[in-house]
C-alpha cells in the first residue's frame, strides 16, 4: 500500500454493502483493502471495483472466525486510518433457534468484529484512525426469526460504545451505523416474499429500499475529521423506518 495514502480495511468488503463502502472510500482517496469469505466473493470485488492495485486496491481471502488470519492481516499496517468491520452473516429460523447456528452467527457478527479491532488497533492508535461497525436496525429492535442475528448486533452496538470510551485517550474513535433494510443479495429472499416488500415500505416514512450508497456516505463521514467530535454513536440510515 502506498505510504501516502489514507489506509483502510472493509471486511466482507468484496459484496453488498461492504462494496458500497469501498467504492466510496476509494473515491475519497484511501488505500483500501477488501476482505471475503470466498473466492466467488473475492473475485465479485475485484470484477467490480476493478483488477488490485498497488497503493489502490485489494481482495483477500479473510475468515474473521480465524484468529490467527485476522491478526496476520491486522499485522501488515503500521498504520491505519480506517477500519470498517462490515462482515456478517445471518442464517434465520431455524438455524439460529438451534445452539450452533446461533453460536455461528455471533461467532462472526460479534466475535469477529472484536478480533479485528484487537488486530488492528495497534495501527489505528499510530494514525490517531477511526472505526466503523455496521450494526443494525435490529441493534434496536429484537427478531423471533433471527435471534442470534438480532442480539450479536445489539452486541456490536455496545461493543461499539465501550471501545469508543475505552480507546479516546489513544485518539481512535469508533462509531456505529444501524443500516435498515438495504438492497442486498442478503435481502434478495424478503423482497421476493409475497407482501413482505410491501409492509416494509408501508412503515419507511421514505417509502423505498435503501441501497449501500445511503450506507457508503454516511461510513466516510464518520471515518472522516468531519466527525472528529463523533464516537460512541450508533446512526440510524433507514429512511425512517426506526422512528415508528
Amino acid at each position: 500500500m502506498s505510504t501516502s495514502a489514507r489506509t483502510a480495511i472493509v471486511t466482507g468488503g468484496c459484496t453488498g454493502i461492504g462494496l458500497g463502502i469501498v467504492r466510496a472510500l476509494l473515491a475519497g482517496g484511501y488505500a483500501v483493502t477488501a476482505t471475503a469469505l470466498t473466492e466467488s466473493e473475492r473475485a465479485a470485488g475485484v470484477a467490480a471495483v476493478g483488477a488490485p492495485q498497488a497503493g489502490a486496491f485489494d481482495a483477500v481471502l479473510l475468515d474473521v472466525r480465524d484468529s490467527a488470519a485476522v491478526n496476520a492481516l491486522g499485522g501488515r499496517f503500521a498504520r491505519l486510518d480506517a477500519l470498517v468491520n462490515n462482515a456478517g452473516i445471518g442464517l434465520g429460523s431455524p438455524a439460529e433457534q438451534e445452539e450452533t447456528g446461533f453460536a455461528t452467527v455471533v461467532d462472526v457478527n460479534l466475535h469477529g468484529v472484536m478480533r479485528m479491532c484487537f488486530a488492528c488497533r495497534p495501527a489505528l492508535v499510530a494514525a490517531r484512525g477511526a472505526v466503523v461497525n455496521i450494526a443494525s436496525i435490529l441493534s434496536i429492535f429484537g427478531s423471533g426469526n433471527a435471534p442470534g442475528y438480532s442480539a450479536s448486533k445489539g452486541a456490536v452496538a455496545q461493543l461499539t460504545k465501550s471501545l469508543a470510551i475505552a480507546w479516546a485517550a489513544d485518539g481512535v474513535r469508533v462509531n456505529a451505523i444501524a443500516p435498515g433494510w438495504i438492497e442486498t443479495a442478503l435481502t434478495d429472499p424478503v423482497r421476493a416474499m409475497p407482501g413482505r416488500s410491501d409492509m416494509i415500505l408501508a412503515r419507511t416514512p421514505m417509502r423505498r429500499w435503501g441501497t449501500p450508497a445511503d450506507i457508503a456516505g454516511v461510513a466516510r463521514f464518520l471515518l472522516s475529521a468531519e466527525a472528529g467530535f463523533m464516537t460512541g454513536a450508533l446512526v440510524p440510515v433507514d429512511g425512517g423506518y426506526s422512528a415508528f
